[in-house]
């Protein structure tokens, strides 16, 4: 396990549940203490903040919804604030627009607040807090991308994911460049992960989620959060501007991938 995250701070967002409570629990059984974002869930978060206490950890809840351009500034100031600096951002909160009320907005309302929260919230408290690091002289920054940005998958959905995701791998390579040498900036890119949506998925989802990874299985919220820990770490200190794929490796000759129909796809790892 990568060491070196003694009594660093580190702030994860989207951190209630899945992959995002996952990398917080990684982060922290590393050493580091973690200021635990969510949106809505603070049932959730407050429970991710609890397991990281029982680690010998800090841990503390902020509420905030990243569509909101004032509650982004709130965060940001409460994440530096917390305890005086900040060394690790996983910008890894996602908005879901494919289950639950969400599924039934039209296209361009779902693609508005995927934009809202994805990309502008990423990019907000990217650029706000990189630049405090960058002052104080060290930092690293993981943002959360989709290995099918890159290829394209058929469908809304994917057409929308796809844009959106691209945005943020596109942005964490500019920013690499903006912030270098201080802070380091990188982004995973999961491919099937086995959330809760992956969990109660049909025979024909489970099949291509298998089918379209080289190693022949889902991929886990633990898989994720063990990229980002390496990425956040100091053994990961000569990368930057890198988008690492956590997917299996993509089988590129799986043909559903470019299939024709699939007018739904499940939505990426950053839930």
């Amino acid at each position: 396990m990568p060491e070196g995250l003694i009594s660093q701070i580190a702030v994860v967002t989207g951190a209630s549940s899945g992959i995002g409570r996952q990398i917080a629990l990684e982060l922290a059984q590393a050493g580091a203490n973690v200021l635990v974002h969510a949106g809505q869930n603070r049932t959730g978060a407050e429970a991710t903040a609890a397991k990281i206490a029982a680690l010998g950890r800090r841990a503390e809840v902020v509420m905030a919804d990243l569509a909101d351009p004032t509650a982004r500034q709130t965060l940001a100031k409460t994440a530096w604030d917390w305890q005086g600096r900040l060394d690790i951002l996983v910008n890894n909160a996602g908005a879901d627009v494919l289950t639950g009320e969400a599924a039934g907005w039209p296209l361009e309302q779902k693609l508005a607040q995927l934009w809202r929260v994805d990309v502008e919230g990423t990019i907000f408290l990217s650029r706000a807090l990189g630049a405090s690091m960058a002052d104080r002289g060290s930092g690293a920054i993981v943002n959360m991308g989709w290995d099918q940005a890159e290829h394209g998958m058929a469908g809304a959905s994917g057409e929308m994911f796809s844009a959106v995701k691209a945005a943020v791998m596109a942005f964490s390579k500019s920013l690499a460049r903006s912030l270098a040498p201080k802070v380091r900036v990188n982004c995973v890119a999961p491919g099937w992960i086995k959330t809760a949506w992956g969990e109660h998925a049909s025979r024909t989802w489970q099949e291509r989620a298998k089918r379209e990874s080289l190693l022949g299985r889902w991929g886990t919220p633990e898989d994720v959060a063990q990229a980002v820990l390496f990425l956040a770490s100091p053994a990961a200190g000569f990368i930057t501007g890198h988008v690492l794929p956590v997917n299996g490796g993509l089988n590129h000759s799986s043909p559903s991938s470019d299939q024709p129909g699939h007018g739904v796809s499940p939505p990426p790892a950053a839930e």
